[in-house]
């Protein structure tokens, strides 16, 4: 094969503005375009199509009412080139990526989420920062980020079946419950435990209402689409979680829904918070910015800042515990006094 270019050329390229930052940039860019060919195959359908059949593009085109077949087979090439799809016009077939992406709903979440509002906040941010509306990803993608969170479950589900091992509950209250994966992993953890989901979110409820159904936990769950401040203090809890939500909640307001969470537990019983916390780390400032540029006044919490919450809401807080490797992500159980 023919020398592609000379010592002169490299040396040129080398020396000419910031070659390590033009290295990062590009390298960078095709990984933004990796993540969007990935998340337009998803909503477009197009990789769900192909997954339901091999296909022509003009298969292909009939099924998904497609008009450009022309656009289609132009798309059905990029996802080849990134080893999506694999074929030709004549016959197009889902190449193993594009089966890790249809059948993983964790790595579709992730696409949908970081092509869609992660990154679509700073497309956005020149809008924000001129006094622009808020946005609304909290309040209109609670599914997508119930989904996506599952990222962090089997680090959360450790420290969950440290408490039950501690200390099995009969009751479990599970505040802004997610996809019910917490609540599910310590019903199962505790045979004799009922449990109660709260969310405010319809899909996210309908997804927990789903998990505890599909591991067969559903007789011994409940799970409500309301805000956990508005339910009746009547039979008390020996453990209550939440997990991820606080961030949701304005500063001034997260020692009240501690405190109404400790009114809901037995004396001695146990609340365990699960959160992203505030650290120079980029994902953490990140998320942070995200939260910051929502309607109402979100943020992440600092480890003081949480802690000293939990003891305001009358509860003594056990050190602060990070439980995945890299992520600002921490535990920390506080004790309802006797």
């Amino acid at each position: 094969m023919p020398r592609l270019f000379g010592a002169r050329t490299l040396v040129t390229v080398l020396r000419t503005g910031n070659a390590r930052a033009r290295l990062r940039a590009a390298r960078d860019g095709q990984a933004g375009v990796r993540l969007h060919v990935a998340a337009a195959g998803l909503a477009t359908g197009v990789l769900d199509a192909v997954a339901d059949g091999a296909g022509s593009t003009p298969e292909l085109a009939r099924r998904l009412g497609v008009a450009e077949e022309e656009l289609l087979g132009a798309f059905l090439a990029v996802l080849a080139a990134g080893r999506l799809v694999r074929g030709d016009a004549a016959r197009w077939e889902l190449a193993a990526g594009g089966r890790a992406v249809v059948g993983d709903d964790l790595v579709r979440a992730t696409y949908e989420a970081f092509a869609g509002f992660h990154t679509g906040l700073y497309r956005d941010l020149g809008d924000l920062l001129a006094g622009g509306p808020r946005r609304r990803d909290v309040a209109e993608q609670g599914a997508v980020v119930a989904r996506v969170s599952a990222a962090f479950e089997p680090f959360v589900d450790d420290v969950l079946r440290e408490v039950v091992a501690a200390a099995p509950p009969r009751r479990v209250l599970d505040v802004g419950c997610g996809a019910g994966l917490q609540l599910a992993t310590v019903l199962a953890a505790a045979p004799g435990a009922e449990g109660v989901g709260v969310d405010v979110d319809a899909d996210a409820a309908a997804l927990a209402r789903r998990t505890l159904e599909q591991r067969g936990l559903a007789g011994r769950a409940t799970v409500v689409q309301d805000d956990v401040r508005r339910l009746p203090r009547d039979r008390p809890f020996d453990l209550a979680l939440v997990a991820n939500v606080v961030y949701y909640l304005p500063v001034e307001e997260r020692a009240a829904l501690f405190a109404d969470v400790a009114a809901r537990l037995a004396p001695g019983g146990t609340l365990l918070v699960v959160t992203t916390v505030a650290t120079p780390q980029l994902f953490s400032r990140h998320f942070d910015l995200l939260l910051r540029a929502q309607e109402g006044a979100m943020s992440l919490p600092s480890v003081d800042e949480l802690t000293t919450a939990l003891r305001d809401a009358g509860l003594r807080p056990r050190e602060p515990r990070r439980i995945a490797p890299g992520a600002p992500l921490v535990a920390v159980a506080a004790v309802r006094p006797s």
